[in-house]
């Protein structure tokens, strides 16, 4: 049977999966990153070496994320491709019928415009990271929370406190302000993840005809 390996390097976590001859699902593994994306991804094989027969053949290797080009030297892949174009692939692989893409990534976000099965247009995130996956997760750092926890508290609050903030910096101050002010904590958290919302809205979707 044969075997291929894709490997999605990220700034927070690292993704691996193996896929089968009918493009079946055999094995995957997601590792953080810390920031060593090498050891991130030799970790990663480790533990997928765990889930597959003794003896395998890998026909291919393609790998994307942030960190494609080291680790696709590093790993001697086939195929090394940017995140727009592996997503725009993989959503029209599976829904031929999609025209928008949204993705948000741990450092940067994207909008990705699909037209007749091409990219007719995208946007991302240039310098803040206010619409981002990292923005809740440092907020959930300093509330204490994991970010399991900090969603299921944003799902229990029914009138979220509005943090006007488009920064990171200015929103962690208004977060700071309200809990000073006695707003309950999901009722925080969930106007965190609104804040998000809009800042992917008014810079990555600025502009965009979806």
């Amino acid at each position: 049977m044969e075997y291929y390996l894709g490997i999605d390097v990220g700034s927070v976590s690292t993704k691996l999966a193996v896929l089968g001859s009918g493009r079946e699902l055999v094995a995957h593994v997601c590792t953080p990153t810390r920031g060593e994306p090498a050891a991130s991804v030799k970790e990663g094989l480790k533990q997928l070496k765990g889930q597959l027969p003794v003896k395998i053949s890998i026909e291919r290797v393609a790998v994307t994320g942030s960190a494609r080009e080291l680790i696709g030297k590093m790993v001697g892949a086939d195929i090394i491709k940017n995140e727009v174009t592996s997503q725009a692939t993989a959503t029209l692989h599976y829904f031929p019928e999609a025209r928008t893409v949204i993705e948000i990534g741990g450092q940067d976000s994207k909008m990705i415009l699909l037209q007749d099965g091409l990219v007719m247009d995208f946007g991302m995130n240039t310098v803040c990271a206010a619409g981002t996956g990292s923005f809740l997760d440092h907020q959930a750092q300093r509330l204490g929370l994991s970010l399991d926890a900090f969603g299921e508290l944003a799902c229990r609050s029914a009138t979220p406190d509005k943090l006007g903030g488009r920064c990171t910096v200015f929103a962690e101050s208004e977060m700071i302000h309200k809990q000073q002010s006695g707003a309950k904590l999901e009722d925080i958290v969930y106007g965190l993840c609104q804040t998000m919302v809009h800042n992917y809205l008014n810079s990555v979707a600025a502009g965009k005809d979806t």
